[in-house]
């Protein structure tokens, strides 16, 4: 059975730093994509970041570039998001997500290209 299980999230303060972590079983994705949403009450998911198999692409959402990390650890089955300069804003659940296809698709960014998912974990930042 395939499962991607979230860990990391928690209650903290503005400005702090967090990172998350999304370990895969069941089957090995160091050949695919893997991604990073996140869903706050009352709004729809959207896409957090996103990257590729060999890492040598990530992309980030405008809202969390330059302050939030997208890794990959392949040998580990296990993809993660360091999390800097928090706000209370990124308050949401924060999901993982796998893409099965062997490319990476120009639709990164949309929650239908991917076809697993993990339960997620909440994040909450106060003010």
């Amino acid at each position: 059975q395939v499962q991607l299980v979230e860990s990391g999230g928690g209650l903290v303060q503005a400005g702090v730093s967090l990172r998350l972590s999304c370990a895969a079983s069941g089957r090995t994705f160091s050949g695919n994509t893997m991604a990073w949403f996140r869903q706050a009450p009352g709004k729809e998911r959207e896409f957090v970041a996103a990257i590729t198999s060999s890492a040598t692409i990530k992309d980030y959402a405008d809202s969390v570039k330059g302050r939030f990390t997208i890794s990959r650890d392949n040998a580990k089955n296990t993809l993660y998001l360091q999390m800097s300069s928090l706000k209370p804003e990124d308050t949401a659940v924060y999901y993982c997500a796998a893409d099965l296809r062997g490319y990476y698709s120009n639709n990164y960014w949309k929650a239908a290209t991917y076809s697993y998912w993990g339960q997620g974990t909440q994040v909450t930042v106060s003010s």
